[in-house]
């Protein structure tokens, strides 16, 4: 079987999951649509700003979209958000004090984030919540990869005044997790622990379903606008919605206290996050499209896969077991072969800052380290998993599939 032959197989089994995809796809559109009408937005949204940014429409107005939205009293969303790491960071700072703990439901979270809270027993990185006397624990999830509420119930502290959850796999060989799944933690929380909030990790997630896990209880959400609400469009940015207490406190994190959100310029055009935002449920979509089909391209050829390639999907990250080095760096290298930039770029196994391994990335994107665009990336470390994840179109994730194959081939590490 010919590696186009070998993908139009693949791609024939999967219209139903494909009519699922397009069919949250549109009631993603129509409510943001709606919200768009609703707050009657107009060319003089996408105005720049200078200086302080007092009164700035398009800022406060993109802000309360994403509020409706998420259906949360109050949002943040700003292009001084460098990433959705730096959107954690501010909500766990915004939210704890001095002596506070914060409790992980979903066990070890994202590498990234290890320099920010400071676990485990060294000394406290400089500038970490562990150096400000804010202390970490966590509740693994179980074997099945969902949220242990009777084990985090127990381990709530007279101290715990965060529970923190990751809804995307991470570099982690589990489910990610579906927006519902919240609902019965953040019920545990308010009706217990009236004074320990839930803030969730939505990154990867935004879009997916039809509902997110703000809808479903949890106090804050937080995420990236370069992944996928910013539709591919967004150069910059990140958000955190949540109620107007929560929002209020970590607002004081971005800027300071008792400025907050009423400040903030932007002088270049509002118009990418409007657009972005607008194009989020379609790019979406396609993205998870091609995660499907990755899944049951490489599902035929002998791999494991998760999610399945039939499976619902909480997220657009496909995480396929290659089992070996050689069969995941060529498989990396095929995915930057295919991308509109830098496509004569080889990426190689490197010592990438705040990860435990060497890492392997694939991101020949326009946006710079984009996820929704497609790209693909990996820790080198048993089984040698490929995190594919993005894709502005399905047409590219097809091809891209093509030529990634192609270059696995070519390396002998995989016979057709």
């Amino acid at each position: 079987m010919t590696i186009q032959e070998r993908i139009a197989h693949a791609e024939a089994g999967l219209q139903e999951q494909f009519a699922r995809i397009d069919a949250i796809e549109e009631n993603g559109t129509r409510r943001i649509l709606k919200a768009f009408q609703e707050h009657m937005v107009a060319y003089r949204h996408f105005a720049p700003t200078t200086g302080y940014g007092y009164d700035d429409v398009g800022r406060d107005t993109l802000e309360r979209i994403y509020a409706d939205l998420f259906g949360t009293e109050a949002a943040i969303v700003r292009p001084q958000i460098v990433s959705g790491t730096h959107a954690i960071s501010l909500c766990l700072f915004g939210l704890t004090l001095p002596g506070d703990e914060i409790l992980s439901a979903t066990g070890m979270p994202y590498d990234t984030l290890e320099n920010i809270i400071g676990w485990g027993d060294g000394p406290a990185p400089v500038g970490s919540l562990k150096e400000m006397g804010v202390s970490y624990n966590q509740v693994e999830l179980t074997e099945d990869g969902r949220i242990d509420v009777d084990a985090v119930d127990a381990a709530i502290k007279p101290n715990t005044k965060l529970v923190i959850a990751q809804r995307s796999r991470g570099y982690a060989w589990r489910p990610s997790l579906m927006p519902e799944e919240f609902a019965d933690l953040a019920d545990m929380l308010h009706r217990k622990h009236p004074g320990v909030r839930l803030m969730v990790d939505n990154c990867y997630g935004e879009f997916v379903c039809e509902k997110e896990p703000s809808h479903y209880g949890a106090d804050v959400c937080v995420g990236s606008l370069i992944k996928n609400p910013g539709g591919g469009i967004a150069p910059t940015g990140g958000y955190v919605v949540g109620t107007e207490e929560a929002i209020t406190r970590i607002s004081y994190r971005l800027t300071a206290p008792g400025i907050g959100l009423e400040v903030g310029s932007y002088a270049a055009s509002y118009q990418p996050f409007y657009q972005g935002l607008f194009m989020a449920p379609h790019t979406v979509a396609q993205a998870i499209k091609t995660a499907c089909l990755a899944a049951r391209i490489f599902e035929e050829l002998g791999m494991t896969t998760t999610p399945a390639a039939a499976a619902p999907r909480a997220d657009i990250i496909q995480a396929i077991q290659m089992r070996t080095p050689e069969r995941l760096v060529a498989f990396c290298q095929g995915i930057q072969m295919a991308s509109p930039i830098d496509s004569m770029a080889l990426p190689e196994p490197w010592d990438m800052p705040g990860y435990n391994d060497q890492v392997v990335m694939a991101a020949g994107t326009f946006v710079a380290g984009a996820s929704v665009e497609l790209s693909a990336d990996a820790p080198m470390r048993e089984p040698f998993t490929a995190y594919l994840q993005g894709g502005l179109t399905y047409a590219h994730g097809r091809i891209a599939m093509a030529q990634a194959l192609q270059r696995m081939v070519d390396q002998g590490a995989l016979t057709l």
